[in-house]
């Protein structure tokens, strides 16, 4: 070997270590995978330093080990505080310790692996599902009183649809039943759950939505706790009970869904009421309202009761026939004062019809008096202002004549006139309908005259003499 080693080329200058472990340093901490990078071990010893926790973590399948430290000010802030013998995922990034020349792993976060990581996983997602409102109360639909369709979604093969049929059938007989079938167990189950909801949403016929699995360990129950499947019971428009059946636990879908019980049973009585309780309830009913009604009734008939006590010491009939005397004095003093006050009227009537009836012309005609007219409906006066011969028109009480003057003279104021045969008339055209006084009868007697029809009228005196003379 050293015939070997004299061939070798010795160079001027070596590497140090120092310079060896920086450069393995820089290769390490500038590696993009190695500055945030995720391992799993289980810790096979830890050591509390002043400065840090220290411990190893190791794959016994492999007989792999790194060690690791979680400094002071990084401790409080571990989900999982590293102890021997537990299953860890350790977040962190390779550091070198130049002193020894070893590397190891700074860790940020350390988290529980296998159970612990999902328990971890479900808590995160719990936490974001709440903080989106999904679990919030005033969200939530409140189940129908009397459903007539029900959808249940669970496997066909479980026991759990058995039971929601007995139980419907039993407490609800003629309800209908919608059963929309999905895989409750296994990778695929959240799909086929998230599709089942959807059917029952697109027939549309439902009323409530019944999702139910029978129970089982927790791992076989982690479809409910799919993120998928708690967003389509969120966003269903029909009102969703879940019985899921275990009562340790709560899955996410219980806490979305509208309602939740812990059995496939107890979903299906909370949906629909036994009939025999409705009877029960109905009879209650009618008691409680026979029992208002009575009350009622008691009470309006006490208060009617008193009210007669307080009519009949008020003496009302007394009252009322005291103000019945008043009014037939009031009525009779009215007919009083109506009456004088309508014989006064009358009286004053019949006084300013005497009076008109003194005024009329006519009834100073038909006392006996004439009106002596010219033709042109002039009244004469005096005698000086007619002429011999000149035609007059005399109004009488009845009936008109026309006549002539004869003599008119001086002495006495007097005229006479002659009435022409032809001319005379008996009837005043404002009598027509006095057909049984056509001519003054007292003058119809007067036969040795008829030709003459002479007529004197005593303007002092105003009566008809018996000649057919008028004396002025």
């Amino acid at each position: 070997m050293s015939a070997d080693f004299t061939d070798f080329v010795i160079p001027d200058t070596a590497v140090s270590v120092a310079g060896l472990t920086d450069y393995i340093r820089l290769l390490l901490e500038q590696d993009e995978q190695l500055r945030q990078v995720w391992v799993i071990g289980e810790v096979s010893s830890a050591n509390n330093h002043r400065s840090g926790l220290f411990f190893t973590l190791q794959d016994p399948d492999h007989g792999a080990a790194i060690k690791c430290v979680v400094w002071n000010g990084q401790l409080p802030k571990l989900m999982q505080r590293p102890t021997v013998g537990e299953q860890l995922i350790i977040l962190g990034s390779i550091r070198i310790y130049p002193a020894r020349g070893e590397y190891q792993l700074s860790v940020w976060q350390a988290l529980p692996a296998g159970v612990g990581l999902q328990a971890l996983r479900y808590q995160q997602l719990r936490n974001r599902l709440e903080a989106e409102g999904l679990f919030d109360p005033q969200r939530k639909k409140s189940l129908p009183l009397h459903p007539q369709t029900i959808a249940v979604v669970t496997s066909p093969t479980a026991a759990a649809w058995g039971d929601i049929q007995k139980t419907l059938r039993h407490r609800y007989p003629g309800l209908h039943v919608l059963f929309s079938p999905a895989t409750v167990q296994g990778e695929q189950a959240p799909e086929s759950i998230v599709k089942a909801i959807e059917r029952v949403e697109r027939d549309g016929r439902a009323e409530v939505l019944i999702l139910s699995r029978g129970g089982g360990a927790v791992e076989e129950l982690a479809c409910f706790n799919d993120e998928r499947v708690v967003r389509a019971v969120a966003n269903c428009a029909i009102p969703v009970i879940t019985g899921i059946g275990h009562q340790r636990d709560e899955s996410l879908v219980d806490l979305v869904a509208d309602e939740n019980v812990h059995t496939p049973t107890a979903a299906a009585e909370r949906v629909v009421p036994a009939l025999e309780d409705l009877y029960n309830q109905h009879q209650q009913r009618v008691i409680s309202l026979q029992q208002v009604v009575q009350g009622k009734l008691t009470t309006a008939e006490n208060q009617l009761q008193g009210l007669g006590e307080r009519l009949r010491r008020l003496r009302l009939d007394k009252q009322v026939q005291q103000q019945m005397r008043m009014l037939i004095w009031q009525r009779q003093k009215l007919v009083q004062i109506t009456s004088g006050k309508l014989q006064q009227a009358t009286q004053h009537l019949e006084m300013l019809r005497q009076k008109l009836t003194t005024l009329d012309p006519k009834a100073v005609l038909k006392r006996g008096y004439a009106v002596v007219r010219q033709e042109n409906g002039m009244i004469v006066r005096n005698a000086t202002e007619l002429a011999k011969g000149q035609e007059l028109v005399i109004q009488l009480g009845r009936g008109e004549v026309k006549v002539r003057v004869t003599e008119v003279g001086d002495k006495g104021s007097h005229c006479v006139a002659r009435v022409p045969r032809v001319v005379a008339r008996g009837v005043d055209k404002g009598d027509k309908g006095d057909k049984g006084d056509k001519g003054d009868k007292g003058d119809k007697g007067d036969k040795g005259d008829k030709k003459q029809g002479d007529f004197s009228r005593d303007q002092g005196a105003g009566r008809r003499r018996g000649r057919g003379d008028l004396h002025g």
